[in-house]
């Protein structure tokens, strides 16, 4: 088998889209399966193996992402000299486009993967007017596709309902080596000079769709004689970085780590008391998984992937979206209760053990075959 994939973001850029991407490929490889990656080019990033790129911009709503532009035959003419046996598109901006073009124009059966609530992110950047074009484009081209991967049953209900067809769950893994339960709580403090008694974290990007008005409120609100107990380390970067910014020269228990990687990450994971996520917009919410598989509790909104990994009074707590009581009433209850907070941290570790990438790209691998099967069995009855 042969796969050619079309995105418009891959590692070493930061994102649940990117990082997805990169353990595909990593068990493609491990798999011995063949792969070629079509992506935009990134300044300052180092050329990677099987990876063909292209003159970009930035993204619409994602400056930091970008999207290609280029002569689509000679991304053709790359194709078929590599000549895959499917094509898989990641994102429907341009990269998406132009897989798409060579799908149709070379006889390839092409599968695609839905990651992102880009209609309730227009509520957050106030351009709902956009959401009927939006929606009409995402059906258009994701109904183009012979199958259409998404991360949640969440996701594949939401689609459903929208007249989405052909919907498959290609769910997320996370790797229980790095992202594991450690004693590293006091090097963490010392570095970020934490002297408060608990630490709660969020990580992910800072941006107006993460809710971060209902995080704000949840720090800003809650009982000062808890606040000041509580230590907010706060990982991640993005447009809104400068006003967090701001909010941490004012209280002094904020730390904004900037966005980390690798060991980094996995210590302050390992090292939170609680992981606080409010987000509403999230298809999958990776950083929750890897949370709970560093034996961390979770606290979560009742909307979107999310509530699905969390097991409400197990692993974590789900509160209603929004709700800053309810987020407040969780923080101080497991905060309070130790012995309780130490259970919810087996239970999370537990969960996330049994959820492997290696079996969940497996399945996507079989899904691959079926797709192709199916697709020369159909050629062979019209021939």
């Amino acid at each position: 088998m042969k796969i050619a994939i079309f995105t418009d973001t891959y590692f070493p850029q930061v994102n649940g889209v990117a990082n997805s991407l990169k353990r595909l490929t990593d068990h493609l490889e491990k798999r011995q399966i063949q792969y070629q990656i079509f992506a935009p080019e990134v300044e300052d990033t180092p050329a990677y193996p099987n990876i063909n790129q292209f003159f970009s911009i930035p993204v619409f709503l994602y400056p930091e992402c970008r999207t290609a532009l280029a002569n689509p035959k000679r991304i053709k003419a790359k194709v078929q000299e590599f000549n895959p046996d499917i094509i898989h598109i990641a994102t429907p901006y341009m990269m998406g486009l132009y897989g798409l073009f060579c799908a149709k124009r070379l006889h390839i059966p092409v599968v695609s993967s839905y990651h992102t609530h880009f209609d309730q992110y227009l509520e957050y950047y106030k351009a709902s007017w956009l959401l009927p074009v939006l929606h009409k484009y995402l059906k258009w081209f994701h109904e183009s596709t012979e199958r259409i991967f998404v991360p949640s049953k969440e996701t594949k209900i939401k689609l459903t309902e929208l007249g989405f067809h052909s919907l498959s769950i290609w769910g997320r893994g996370v790797d229980c080596s790095q992202f594991r339960p450690v004693a590293v709580n006091q090097s963490i403090r010392d570095k970020y000079g934490i002297t408060e008694e608990y630490i709660i974290l969020y990580v992910g990007r800072f941006a107006p769709e993460k809710d971060l008005a209902t995080l704000s409120s949840i720090i800003e609100s809650l009982p000062e004689s808890w606040n000041k107990r509580v230590h907010w380390l706060l990982a991640g970067d993005g447009p809104c970085l400068p006003e967090w910014k701001r909010k941490a020269a004012v209280r002094k228990n904020i730390t904004l780590t900037g966005y980390l990687k690798g060991v980094e990450l996995s210590q302050v994971y390992a090292s939170a008391d609680l992981f606080v996520f409010p987000s509403t917009t999230e298809t999958f919410g990776n950083v929750v998984l890897e949370s709970l598989a560093s034996g961390t509790p979770a606290i979560v909104s009742n909307s979107g992937g999310v509530k699905e990994m969390v097991e409400d009074g197990i692993t974590g707590r789900i509160c209603p979206a929004k709700s800053v009581e309810h987020f407040h009433a969780a923080i101080i209850e497991l905060l309070e209760q130790r012995a309780e907070r130490n259970m919810y941290g087996v239970a999370a570790r537990k969960y996330a053990l049994s959820q492997s990438w290696e079996s969940i790209l497996d399945s996507l691998v079989g899904e691959y075959e079926e797709v192709i099967i199916n697709n020369r069995d159909e050629q062979r009855i019209y021939a």
